[in-house]
């Protein structure tokens, strides 16, 4: 736990640092160099990477690879799926590991591997047992999908930061003094920043309270995290819909609606609760998320889960991506648009708040399965 809490915290000072100090480089001294400083950073990075290749160390996988090994086992499952299997003595066969009483495919005995009585020499035994633990492989893998399913809102709401949290800061008064103008995209920053404050926090001050109150060595449970972590999400879309209603009525009130390329006289700090919110959000939630999938997927298929932790991401700007292409066909066909080009007048307040619905919604999935899902034994 303490791996992934690190490993992020060091994402986010790159991301800070490309935030802060790039995208001034960029605006202010020219492209070339914006893009010349990450060019050879990423020279420098490889080359690192490079000199250590000699003491990684590297485990070579067994003679059939564990994915092969469960689709084989999942073909031969559905096969005999009406079939049951019985010991020597005439006693049914318990299941190896006592987490799929909670996969009730496996439990009725309908999806089991056919090892007849009379075949006991010790080569078919080993056959049997590999193939009794490779479906208990795969019955752990089929129960992270409804976990992965449920975070899927989640990653639709990680998708609007980068853009209409950026697009809202633009229109507001972004000065520091008279000269510093800070760049929308750096607004970013305020995310990284609660990441890189709040990470080591957690890690050393949150967690040992946690574990000395629930003796877990986490503090809390993985799934507990990310649910936290969902939860302030929720809050998060609710305080921008709040702030984006502010900005509205202020245009409305000075007889800016029309007038897009002016700077509404509201401080780019009213932004800043929302941005906040959401950095420990995405902390809790792509941490516990990264190590969730890591850690409860089978040894063989570690790549596998970080796959799936990916994919929830990737899927989400998909779905996010739907979505407002949908509402806003629907909104412009009705004359008003809440994507308008013209941020005066749009409806962001009206998705921040549809997003904040579906988040309950996703919030509550998630906790239905969450509160039943048994950890793979370690």
């Amino acid at each position: 736990s303490s791996f992934f809490n690190w490993w992020y915290f060091g994402i986010c000072m790159g991301i800070l640092t490309a935030l802060l100090i790039l995208n001034y480089i960029q605006d202010n001294l020219g492209w070339v160099l914006g893009f010349g400083l990450p060019c050879i950073s990423m020279g420098f990075a490889l080359g690192l990477l490079l000199l250590g290749t000699r003491i990684y160390r590297h485990q070579a996988p067994d003679d059939k690879c564990l994915s092969v090994r469960i689709a084989q086992v999942l073909v031969d499952a559905l096969r005999n799926r009406l079939l049951c299997l019985f010991s020597p003595a005439g006693e049914v066969r318990e299941p190896l590991l006592p987490r799929n009483a909670q996969f009730k495919f496996s439990d009725e005995k309908k999806a089991v591997i056919i090892v007849e009585s009379h075949l006991s020499s010790p080569p078919l035994q080993v056959q049997a047992v590999d193939a009794a633990s490779a479906m208990e492989e795969a019955n752990g893998m089929v129960l992270l999908l409804p976990i992965w399913a449920a975070c899927l809102i989640y990653a639709v709401v990680f998708a609007q930061p980068p853009t209409f949290f950026t697009k809202q800061g633009s229109t507001l008064e972004r000065h520091i003094g008279e000269d510093f103008q800070i760049p929308p995209a750096a607004l970013q920053g305020f995310i990284s920043v609660t990441i890189v404050l709040f990470i080591p926090v957690y890690d050393r001050v949150l967690v040992p309270a946690g574990r000395r109150a629930t003796g877990n060595p986490s503090g809390i449970t993985m799934l507990q995290r990310i649910g936290i972590g969902m939860f302030l999400s929720v809050v998060s879309m609710a305080v921008a819909a709040l702030v984006e209603m502010r900005r509205l009525r202020t245009a409305r009130e000075l007889g800016l609606v029309d007038a897009p390329g002016v700077a509404l006289p509201m401080s780019l700090w009213w932004l800043v609760p929302q941005y906040v919110i959401f950095g420990v959000s995405e902390a809790l939630t792509m941490v516990g998320l990264q190590e969730f999938f890591y850690d409860q997927v089978p040894d063989g298929l570690r790549s596998v889960g970080l796959a799936l932790y990916m994919s929830i991401f990737g899927i989400g700007s998909l779905l996010s991506s739907f979505l407002i292409s949908t509402i806003d066909r629907v909104t412009v066909g009705r004359g008003e648009s809440w994507f308008s080009d013209n941020l005066n007048r749009a409806h962001l307040d009206y998705f921040y708040w549809l997003l904040a619905g579906f988040s309950v919604g996703g919030l509550v999935v998630y906790l239905y399965f969450a509160q039943s899902y048994l950890y793979k034994k370690t």
